[in-house]
């Protein structure tokens, strides 16, 4: 089941000759889960045939060990007075923890 996307997300897809971009926010849905062999992410905007698009992403364990990683070392890049945002992460996280523990 999708969930409303808090947020927002933007996707760029470049390539030798096209680039595409898209944007997915507040009326844009997403769903997220771990399968057997890493991450699962599908962004979807509904609507009519002309605004409507989803992306698909599915990165195995081992390169979402590596981004995590990688997210832990820039972690300075978010303003140390932006609490909101790093309690928001840090909830996730620990949830994600527990679950990993359990």
């Amino acid at each position: 089941m999708s969930k409303p996307i808090p947020d927002k997300a933007e996707v760029a897809l470049e390539y030798p000759d096209k680039f595409y971009v898209g944007t997915f926010e507040h009326s844009s849905r997403f769903e997220a889960h771990l399968d057997g062999s890493g991450f699962a992410l599908v962004l979807q905007r509904p609507g009519a045939d002309d605004v409507r698009k989803s992306v698909h992403l599915h990165i195995n364990f081992g390169l979402l060990a590596g981004i995590l990683r990688e997210l832990a070392s820039s972690v300075a890049a978010i303003p140390k007075d932006d609490i909101a945002h790093r309690e928001l992460l840090a909830e996730a996280l620990a949830k994600l923890q527990a679950a990993l523990r359990s």
